[in-house]
């Protein structure tokens, strides 16, 4: 597929050693084209997730635009998974000296504004981390929601969270942010944590990954140093069904629901109320990824390495 082919997207993310995965699988995508990356707070501080995704292109040699985003949520004081990713959020792994050139400056939202203005098509907004930049844009900039084709993201839970009771790490880091997002109106595919729980990298499968030339040790290296499960045990690499959910949509069993997120619990903000027996009568606004074939993910998962890796020679 040539490039004007390509459907465009902007990823809003906080590398992290599961969004380096999501970054390099759609980096090299023949089905989407990323016109920007946006980096906030959330797996790590600002600066650093700002450096790791500069890291990351540059290692992988693609000229993208990366602008910083939200250094906090809206509301909430910060919180952060460094004891997942380690103290940088890609420690484990020594990277190039990194190209800056690639870094723009201004504010995140006024770029994915620009970016979805020049767009002659729609474009998709894949969110693998906190949802704050996603939620000041459209805050911002109203007029654009017309112009988004969906929302692609990793977040919530259909039952216990990772971070709180009954939330996921993304939206408990901005729970104003998430309901922004969730009710402007926008189609939304989310990849909840139970299916990351379940589509692991087995043992086999990242001793496969080593052996793929550089961008297999970079992400080995980096698999070493993650705390999402073990090498022994599998991994959790989350934020790589995003982009199952964009390349391989068939991967998934979805259905339809309408999801309230909850911000005033005591102890439930960042809660995904998934009403998935319509309880409160409202309209969906959200397909959510139930189930997951894991035999066909971890293929489609090693093949889209292989053919990087090749392309990397």
């Amino acid at each position: 597929m040539n490039e004007m082919a390509k459907k465009p997207i902007i990823i809003d993310t906080d590398p992290g050693i599961d969004d380096a995965v999501a970054l390099t699988l759609a980096l090299f995508s023949e089905q989407y084209d990323v016109k920007l990356i946006s980096t906030l707070a959330g797996n790590v501080s600002l600066e650093n997730t700002f450096k790791n995704a500069l890291k990351l292109t540059t290692f992988l040699k693609k000229q993208i635009k990366i602008v910083k985003g939200a250094s906090r949520p809206i509301l909430n004081e910060p919180i952060s998974a460094s004891e997942i990713h380690g103290e940088t959020g890609l420690d484990g792994f020594n990277f190039p000296m990194i190209n800056y050139d690639l870094a723009i400056d201004g504010l995140a939202t006024t770029r994915i504004h620009e970016t979805i203005r020049e767009s002659r098509q729609p474009v998709t907004l894949v969110g693998i981390g906190p949802l704050t930049d996603y939620a000041m844009f459209i805050r911002q900039y109203p007029e654009d929601i017309s112009k988004i084709e969906r929302f692609v993201l990793m977040g919530g839970a259909i039952g216990r969270g990772n971070y709180g009771v009954l939330s996921e790490f993304n939206f408990a880091a901005d729970p104003e942010a998430a309901k922004i997002v969730f009710e402007s109106g926008v189609d939304i595919y989310l990849a909840p944590l139970e299916v990351g729980q379940k589509a692991k990298v087995t043992p086999d499968l990242s001793n496969k990954i080593k052996d793929l030339g550089m961008v297999g040790e970079m992400l080995y290296s980096l698999f070493s140093h993650y705390r999402g499960g073990s090498l022994k045990t599998g991994l959790r690499i989350y934020d790589a069904l995003a982009i199952a959910i964009l390349e391989k949509p068939e991967l998934f069993t979805f259905d339809k629901t309408y999801i309230e997120i909850e911000t005033s619990g005591k102890f439930t903000a960042g809660a995904s109320l998934m009403d998935f027996k319509n309880y409160l009568g409202k309209k969906p606004n959200a397909k959510v990824a139930i189930d997951i074939d894991v035999a066909m993910f971890s293929e489609w998962l090693l093949s889209k390495l292989q053919m990087i890796n090749e392309s990397l020679r």
